[in-house]
């Protein structure tokens, strides 16, 4: 009979995938004013275990009452900073090590499952309706975007940011690092 893993389950079957992930994986969100995203975000961020957040502009505080509500505790687990700019951001994110991958629908993004990742990432989010600005656009070493089959043409940022990260994720189980 099937049944749910009890919380020492949990931590084993967690630990095993935990392990496989090598490669950092960072974060920066260009002016997402949703708390409601942010939260969203924040959460998924913890689950993958992105070693960094980078917060542009206008974007939801992880401190807001709102964000936190949503986040559920999971903003203590994510190291976070602010920067003014995208540039700025995009700047201290290669200080660290990282490329900086846009998430956006441009005529030259890459597909996200063709997407060539050679060092570690800081995937870059936009804002729920205008995406990422120009400037955030010409600071990103690559674009990419990911491929929707329905009639759709776009996806939440929350919902886009949980996509991407797991795809990266997933890679670095499928290689090893």
């Amino acid at each position: 009979m099937t049944r749910q893993l009890d919380p020492t389950g949990l931590k084993r079957l967690h630990r095993s995938w935990r392990r496989r992930a090598a490669a950092p994986v960072a974060l920066m969100l260009d002016h997402v004013q949703s708390p409601f995203n942010v939260g969203a975000i924040l959460r998924t961020a913890a689950a993958f275990r992105v070693d960094h957040l980078w917060l542009v502009g206008d974007t939801a505080a992880p401190t807001n009452a709102k964000t936190a509500k949503t986040a559920l505790g999971s903003q203590r687990f994510v190291e976070w900073t602010w920067h003014d700019t995208a540039t700025e951001a995009a700047s201290a994110a290669r200080d660290e090590g990282y490329g900086v991958v846009g998430l956006e629908l441009t005529d030259d993004a890459v597909p996200l499952p063709e997407l060539v990742v050679t060092a570690p990432v800081c995937l870059v989010v936009g804002h729920e309706d205008r995406g990422l600005q120009a400037a955030t656009l010409a600071a990103c070493d690559a674009v990419t975007y990911i491929p929707q089959l329905g009639r759709i043409g776009s996806l939440n940022v929350a919902t886009a940011t949980a996509i991407a990260l797991y795809e990266l994720r997933r890679r670095d189980w499928t290689t090893g690092g």
